[in-house]
């Protein structure tokens, strides 16, 4: 990722080991970048949150924990919106599929939050038809 010398990369496309160190690293520099564009605190969080959970779904559920298959990560970050793509080299799921976690009967369940949290604080959450590859788009509010 980018070294300390220079500034984080607005826009980029690596694939990196499905380990944590190198995922971080990767989440790390993105989030630089939206914080090198002076996005509000409350954009960076919400991006910040989205983006572990998009992170750790391709890390735990699509490469199932396993480090010989790696995460493919696409970003771009301008001063009004910022996307990025996470692709995992699992199966994939159907979105639609997933159960709801504010049912009453899944709220005592601790996981299965990951979805509603990235669609709650992303402009845009979309999937690719199999389901391994989740697009995030932020916009910025007007001030």
């Amino acid at each position: 990722m980018s070294d300390s010398r220079s500034q984080p990369r607005a826009a980029a496309h690596v694939s990196v080991p499905n380990d944590p160190r190198a995922l971080q690293a990767v989440k790390e520099e993105v989030l630089a970048a939206v914080s090198e564009r002076a996005y509000p605190e409350a954009a960076a969080f919400a991006i910040r949150l989205a983006l572990e959970e998009a992170v750790q779904n391709a890390y735990q559920h699509g490469n199932q924990s396993d480090p010989a298959r790696t995460v493919g990560f696409e970003w771009r970050i301008a001063e009004k919106s910022m996307t990025v793509t996470i692709e995992d080299e699992g199966t994939g799921f159907t979105p639609g599929v997933v159960p709801d976690p504010t049912d009453p009967e899944r709220l005592e369940i601790p996981s299965g939050r990951g979805l509603l949290l990235m669609r709650a604080y992303m402009t845009d959450v979309q999937y690719n038809d199999r389901g391994n590859r989740v697009t995030m788009t932020y916009e910025r509010q007007a001030p």
